[in-house]
């Protein structure tokens, strides 16, 4: 079964349309709280199609992205029982017990690592209204950690342009890793140093 090569061609088609930024907000929304694909794989193109706009789309994918992520919240704080078929039906049941077990330890610090993990962020989101992060620090975080991530994206490939685009691909799991790693060391720092 072909999943991404379509995926990529609706993606590139919708780039380059009049309503992608809407889209891009929706599926920003919609990945914080349900939807499995993150918005970087619309918002690279269309920060490739017009550089220019590329911190217009990482606004909109930022913003989106915390909106969505606000739905998550409310989920797991007030449907959590609801919501925990769902997290097991999609293979995140243990996702979500590490990321309340970092929400317990870290609280703050991992919403704000969250943005860059790879574990997907409506898991997160969940479980910060599940374990009741603080709403306001929560959303602090949230624009911290995800408007880091999408910036960065936009900004290297608005930058960078069509020769950046395959090396991206190449070494996006790595970068997060990496991003992950520098984060939870500043964390580290900021908390024993």
């Amino acid at each position: 079964m072909k999943l991404f090569g379509p995926l990529y061609r609706w993606t590139i088609r919708w780039a380059a349309h009049p309503r992608a930024p809407w889209v891009l907000g929706g599926v920003s929304v919609a990945e914080s709280s349900f939807f499995p694909i993150p918005p970087d794989v619309l918002l690279a193109p269309m920060s490739l199609a017009k550089p220019r706009r590329a911190l217009h789309f990482a606004l909109i994918t930022t913003l989106g992205s915390v909106a969505g992520g606000l739905i998550g919240y409310a989920l797991g704080y007030f449907a959590l029982s609801l919501v925990e078929p769902w997290i097991a039906a999609a293979g995140y049941t243990g996702h979500y017990q590490t990321a309340v077990t970092w929400f317990q330890t870290w609280g703050f610090w991992i919403v704000l690592v969250a943005g860059f993990s790879p574990i997907p962020y409506k898991v997160f989101t969940i479980a910060a209204g599940a374990t009741g992060v603080g709403l306001i620090l929560f959303i602090i975080a949230s624009l911290i950690g995800r408007g880091a991530r999408f910036f960065m994206v936009a900004l290297l490939v608005g930058w960078g342009g069509a020769q950046l685009e395959p090396w991206l691909l190449r070494h996006v799991e790595r970068i997060g890793w990496l991003s992950v790693v520098a984060l939870l060391l500043a964390m580290l720092w900021l908390q024993y140093g």
